[in-house]
């Protein structure tokens, strides 16, 4: 009877090892995907802003820029992001449909665009920014990626006339393709001058934050659905 209760012993001994071991095992096999899971889940969306100075941060420190500040207000929400900022001084609606296949890449999850404000400044006839940012957009749609497209507004001094044509673009262009707009890139900006440099054009990093505080609800509502998408 001792005998056989210590083979028994030794036996449940031997099969607790056994058990011990595979289950080891399989946890260490499993860590790796665990781990690839969860870098996954954590790997932040990648956003291009696809913009002229007023977005690539001209006159500002590289931080002061607007994709850099929009990044650092997402994260307090909880969204991780990787914004690529593909602004270009001087850059019109037609130079940044040019350069639109390089400066989003394969791997980009949403792209804001922000073009225009130079075709409106040098009194280009609307019909060449609503052409380029027509095509812009369908690009984009057919790659199947979410846009928020930020709209800007003619300056006064072409007329009403020249307003009217040129203000319609964006709101036409938005609703014309199915994508969000923020109807004034510089709403709570634009001529108030502690908010823009001397040039009376460019924001300050203060008036960058304006622009990023009330463009916030927009972006959070265009990213939210690709980190569910993503889970």
């Amino acid at each position: 009877m001792a005998a056989s209760y210590g083979y028994s012993i030794v036996a449940v001994e031997g099969w607790a090892r056994t058990i011990a071991l595979v289950l080891g095992l399989g946890m260490m096999a499993a860590l790796p995907g665990q781990s690839a899971r969860a870098e996954t889940a954590a790997k932040p969306l990648k956003v291009v802003v696809l913009g002229d100075s007023l977005t690539a941060g001209y006159g500002l420190l590289a931080a002061d820029a607007f994709p850099a500040k929009l990044q650092k207000a997402l994260k307090a929400k909880g969204i991780d992001t990787e914004m690529v900022n593909a602004g270009v001084s001087g850059d019109t609606a037609s130079g940044g449909l040019e350069r639109l296949d390089w400066s989003v890449p394969p791997d980009a999850d949403a792209v804001i665009v922000e073009l225009g404000a130079n075709d409106a400044l040098r009194g280009i006839d609307p019909k060449v920014p609503r052409k380029a940012l027509d095509e812009i957009l369908k690009r984009l749609k057919a790659r199947k990626l979410p846009v928020l497209l930020a709209g800007m507004l003619a300056p006064p001094n072409y007329g009403k006339d020249y307003a009217a044509q040129f203000d319609a673009i964006y709101p036409d262009l938005a609703k014309q393709y199915d994508v969000p707009l923020y109807p004034f890139f510089l709403d709570g900006v634009a001529a108030v001058s502690n908010l823009n440099q001397a040039d009376g054009i460019h924001p300050t990093a203060a008036g960058v934050d304006i622009i990023v505080e009330r463009i916030l609800p927009k972006v959070e509502a265009l990213l939210r659905p690709l980190l569910v998408q993503s889970r």
